[in-house]
């Protein structure tokens, strides 16, 4: 602890959706926070605007050993936060090689890093249920072997097992969440849910009509990040280090997805949605679901915001926004 008792934690990614949600929920809990940010032309800090006069930030990249070896010494963390990675699974497949260095070794570096600076510093690896991929069995827990059907997926599984093989190696403090997909109105607008949440909102303003979609009957396990930053903090107060799936238990289609925030804006989804091939996955993952009893029966965590509410929540963001843009315009 520092002078005052305060917990410091260090989190890369912190400009991410995540980020900004963890980032938050430390600040409440009264923690000295600081983030790892990549030097840019172009910074993008929208996500922490609102608090980012409370938090230091600090420059480094997962790609570059010395300046995590830097930003751990410097920041003298108790607890470390890998939320930084390619995250965009599709982008996987057009940039393989960066992903493997960012979402693989990066993970590595910031692990050596700790390791080198203080073995006593809490780890969390924000692992994915993109690893389950072409799934074993249904639903997913902590044994299910992993078959990533993406190269996002296989760097994710190189950052999960090195996680766990410096845990066992080094006896350093070490979790990763298998999180399963999460998403709020901070969600990058290159992801489905968002990308659907979006054109509800330009659609109902007049701003376009149609919207173009992949695979309308893909499942996925969806969440609010904001419940699931929670099982990350929760994971590293645990008196021992172990791996947690974190997810609703609960499998929604893309379509669902689609009648759900179309209804809730008071439009008919059939009207406007396209289902184009042009977006459907060279390897598709067709259902995830996960099993995350263990979190809850060990951590206590629960989600709290149901998946209508999720989407409805976005919708109203959405909305809110597009008009707020609309309403600032020059006539």
């Amino acid at each position: 602890m520092g002078s005052n008792g305060q917990k410091r934690a260090l989190i890369t990614g912190i400009t991410g959706q995540d980020g900004s949600y963890l980032c938050e929920l430390l600040l409440e809990k009264g923690y000295e926070v600081h983030g790892v940010v990549r030097r840019s032309s172009s910074e993008n800090f929208e996500r922490i605007n609102s608090f980012k006069d409370r938090i230091n930030l600090v420059q480094g990249d997962l790609t570059d050993q010395g300046s995590m070896i830097e930003a751990v010494s410097q920041t003298k963390p108790h607890e470390v936060y890998n939320l930084a990675a390619q995250s965009f699974v599709p982008t996987s497949w057009n940039q393989p090689i960066l992903t493997g260095q960012v979402t693989a070794l990066g993970v590595t570096k910031l692990l050596e890093a700790v390791r080198l600076v203080d073995k006593s510093i809490r780890f969390y690896q924000a692992s994915s249920s993109e690893m389950f991929g072409h799934v074993r069995e249904t639903p997913q827990r902590e044994t299910t072997p992993f078959y990533p059907r993406s190269p996002y997926g296989v760097a994710k599984v190189y950052g999960h097992w090195i996680t766990v093989n410096y845990r066992e190696s080094y006896d350093m403090f070490a979790c990763s969440g298998i999180l399963f997909n999460h998403e709020s109105p901070r969600r990058g607008l290159e992801f489905v849910t968002r990308k659907v949440t979006n054109a509800v909102a330009r659609i109902k303003c007049g701003l376009q009509d149609e919207l173009r979609l992949g695979n309308l009957e893909a499942k996925r396990d969806w969440g609010f990040a904001g419940d699931y930053v929670r099982a990350m903090w929760l994971m590293l107060q645990h008196d021992k280090p172990s791996d947690y799936v974190v997810s609703t238990d609960e499998t929604h289609s893309v379509r669902e997805l689609v009648e759900i925030a179309f209804e809730h804006a008071g439009l008919d989804w059939h009207d406007h949605v396209v289902e184009d091939p042009k977006f459907f996955r060279p390897a598709e993952v067709h259902l995830l679901l996960g099993d995350s009893s263990r979190a809850r029966a060990d951590l206590g965590w629960e989600p709290q915001v149901t998946f209508r509410g999720l989407v409805e929540m976005m919708v109203d963001a959405d909305l809110a926004r597009v008009k707020a843009e609309l309403a600032n315009q020059p006539v």
